[in-house]
């Protein structure tokens, strides 16, 4: 739940705006039904799917090579936080402990996404973004058949647009 202004989040799936052919990162408040798209690429989409299926390359894609950055300078991932909307736009910081200090790193949503599920490290949104931004359904979707899940946020993603959330 809701600390600080900040609640803990978790990636629900990867879907598809059928508009915009964009991809779009679900992420799900914990202990409820509600829900964060953000509209995504698709070079980000792949490398959190890759991540999330246990899917490894021989050699290290970007988001790899950021993660292996900080823990190669003794640093570690904290939490990311999807910060802000504004103009449609979403925003993000990786905290980064290093040397026994927090630095904030300025960072789109889906690299932060991308960083935190190798890094395992936890994700959170502003209670203010979710309060824009985010989608609740009534009745839990782990409950409901796989397919009817799917037919929901099809049916929902159908009715909005990035605009919408102006």
């Amino acid at each position: 739940m809701s600390a600080n202004g900040f609640t803990r989040m978790s990636v629900y799936g990867i879907n598809l705006d059928l508009f915009s052919s964009s991809p779009i990162v679900i992420l799900k408040v914990e202990d409820e039904n509600r829900y964060l798209p953000i509209w995504i690429g698709q070079p980000e989409a792949r490398s959190i799917l890759m991540k999330l299926q246990n899917q490894e390359f021989s050699r290290p894609l970007t988001h790899d090579l950021a993660f292996s950055l900080v823990t190669e300078m003794g640093g570690s991932l904290e939490r990311i936080t999807v910060t802000a909307l504004r103009d449609s736009t979403f925003f993000a910081t990786l905290q980064v402990e290093i040397g026994g200090r927090i630095v904030e790193v300025d960072s789109r949503p889906s690299d932060a996404i991308a960083i935190a599920v190798r890094a395992g490290a936890p994700i959170f949104a502003s209670d203010t973004v979710i309060e824009e931004a985010g989608v609740v359904f009534e009745e839990a979707m782990e409950e409901a058949p796989e397919e009817e899940v799917v037919d929901k946020f099809k049916d929902w993603m159908n009715r909005v647009s990035p605009e919408d959330f102006k």
